[in-house]
This record gives structure tokens, C-alpha cells and sequence, in this order.
């Protein structure tokens, strides 16, 4: 590569999920009603589970927790795209796209450790109901978000310091709605090896890794349930369980598809596409699945708007 063919990068281009000018509308009035809806949703339960000392267990901790990263994570994302679209400009600053691309990578982080802490709070809960609070502790689990928060910054600093390495040519075009990585090192005119080997490791060790603790806790969770000789006690089970799992479907297929997809098969579109359903969409089912369906939380929505109604 000839060094007068590398530029200084100031900023990038966003070409979002359409470039077609009829859909723009469209589009900025879909996101920005699943973004108020996620926010909304995620507020409710972490006022919820704030205010209502019945809720003040490690099962809705951890929910709580999972609410305020999915608010952060989709905030990281839309609020940007929505103003592309309203102002009409689709560029965006190296400083911000690097911005960006950290604390997506650190809420994204942060999203799969704490769906793997949930998956082992309901093992323990079921599996070990009898010593499931001595197990359970609120120090234990205030340790195990703090040292989720720390992996998490960790990693995304990592790969943010990488992507910092990189040099861009002319062409700085990314085919998606916010600075995702994988597209950004493909538009990079220096040497990817490494930036790429690093997606890889830290794909496989973080959500291979948390992956596997999820299958496992499910693996004894379903052995625990199968020797339950009450059918209700199966169902009950069984119910508290199914919403996390829907949810890990969703994002893991997702998003490990976009991450591990091959480069020379990778398409943009599709892999845009891919990423609203684990950015966006699953955020917004969040509050839906886990817990606008829970008696204990409507209970403790109603008692909370009770003085006021």
C-alpha cells in the first residue's frame, strides 16, 4: 500500500440500514418508538425492583442490573442513527465513532455476563432451593456485577486501543447504523491480523465461555426439573425459566452470527439487520419477557403508582 493512499481519518460515513430518502421516515418513527419503549419498559422494572423490598432478591438484582445495561446499550446506538435521519447527514467523527464503539462493546459485555449470572441464580434456585439464600448472598452478587463491569471495560478497551491502531484509505463508508467493529477493520487499509485474531479470542473466550456456563446451568436445571414429582412444581419451574432462555436464543444466534461470520462472505446488509435484532429488539422484549408478565412486578408497579391513582 502506497503512503499516499492513507488519510487522516476525521470522520466516517453511516449509510444506516437504507439509503433510500421514502423509507427514512419509516425508519426514524420505528426506532424512535422501540427506543421509547425500551426505555420506558427498563425504567418500570428497575423502579420496581428500587422500590419494593419484597423484590430485593438476587434474581430481580440481577434484572434490575440487566435493565439499566439495556437502556445504556441501546442508547449507545439509536439516539445517533435517529439523528442522522433527522438532520439528514450520515457522518460521524473518528472521536465519536471510537466513542461508540466502546461502550457497545462494553454494555454488549456486559449483556452476556449478566445473562450468564441470571441462568446460574435460577440453577441455584432450583436445584438448591434450601440453600439457595446462604449460596445467593447480596455481597456475592454485588461482587459478581463488579467483576462483570471490570471484564467488561477491560475488553471493550482493548479493542477499542486495537481499532485505534488502524489506518483508514479514502473510502470510509461504514454499511451499517453505528460504528460496529468488524465493518470498521474492513474498511482499514493497514494490517488486520491481529485486530481480527483478537475479535476471535475474545469472541470464544467471552461468549463461548459464557455460553457454555449457560447450557451447563440448564443442563442441571432440566435434571432437577425432570425429578420433580409435582406437575406444578415442573410448570412454576419450567416458567421462570423459559423467558431467559427465549432472550439468550435471541441475542446469542444473533450476534454471534454477525461476529463469527466469515469476512469474504460477510454481508452488510444482512449483518445490519442481524444487529437490530440484538441491539434494538431484544432490549425492547426485555421488560416484556423477564417481567411485565411477573405477578411480583406488577404488584410492585401498582403499588408504586397506588399513592398517585
Amino acid at each position: 500500500m502506497e503512503p499516499e493512499n492513507l488519510t487522516r481519518v476525521s470522520e466516517f460515513v453511516l449509510l444506516g440500514l437504507s439509503e433510500e430518502s421514502a423509507l427514512q421516515p419509516l425508519l426514524f418513527g420505528l426506532f424512535l418508538s422501540m427506543y421509547l419503549i425500551t426505555v420506558l419498559g427498563n425504567l418500570l422494572i428497575i423502579l420496581a425492583v428500587s422500590s419494593d423490598s419484597h423484590l430485593h432478591t438476587p434474581m430481580y438484582f440481577f434484572l434490575s442490573n440487566l435493565s439499566f445495561v439495556d437502556m445504556c446499550f441501546t442508547s449507545t446506538t439509536i439516539p445517533k442513527m435517529l439523528l442522522n435521519i433527522q438532520t439528514q447527514s450520515k457522518v460521524i467523527t473518528y472521536e465519536e465513532c471510537i466513542t461508540q464503539m466502546y461502550f457497545f462493546l462494553l454494555f454488549a459485555g456486559l449483556d452476556i455476563f449478566l445473562l450468564t449470572l441470571m441462568a446460574y441464580d435460577r440453577y441455584v434456585a432450583i436445584c438448591h432451593p434450601l440453600h439457595y439464600t446462604v449460596i445467593m448472598h447480596p455481597q456475592l452478587c454485588g461482587r459478581l456485577v463488579l467483576l462483570s463491569w471490570i471484564m467488561s471495560v477491560l475488553i471493550s478497551l482493548l479493542q477499542s486501543l486495537m481499532a485505534l491502531r488502524l489506518s483508514f484509505c479514502a473510502d470510509l463508508e461504514i454499511p451499517h447504523f453505528f460504528c460496529e467493529l468488524n465493518q470498521m477493520i474492513q474498511l482499514a487499509c493497514s494490517d488486520t491480523f491481529v485486530n481480527n485474531m483478537v475479535i476471535y479470542f475474545v469472541a470464544v473466550l467471552l461468549s463461548g465461555g459464557s455460553l457454555t456456563g449457560i447450557l451447563c446451568s440448564y443442563y442441571r436445571i432440566i435434571s432437577c426439573i425432570r425429578a420433580m414429582s409435582s406437575a406444578q412444581g415442573k410448570y412454576k419451574a419450567f416458567s421462570t425459566c423459559a423467558s431467559h432462555l427465549s432472550v439468550v436464543s435471541l441475542f446469542y444466534l444473533t450476534s454471534l452470527g454477525v461476529y463469527l461470520s466469515s469476512p469474504a462472505t460477510h454481508n452488510a446488509h444482512s449483518s445490519a439487520t442481524a444487529s437490530v435484532l440484538y441491539t434494538v429488539v431484544t432490549s425492547m422484549l426485555n421488560p416484556f419477557i423477564y417481567s411485565l408478565r411477573n405477578k411480583d412486578i406488577k404488584g410492585a408497579l401498582k403499588r408504586s403508582f397506588g399513592m398517585t391513582a
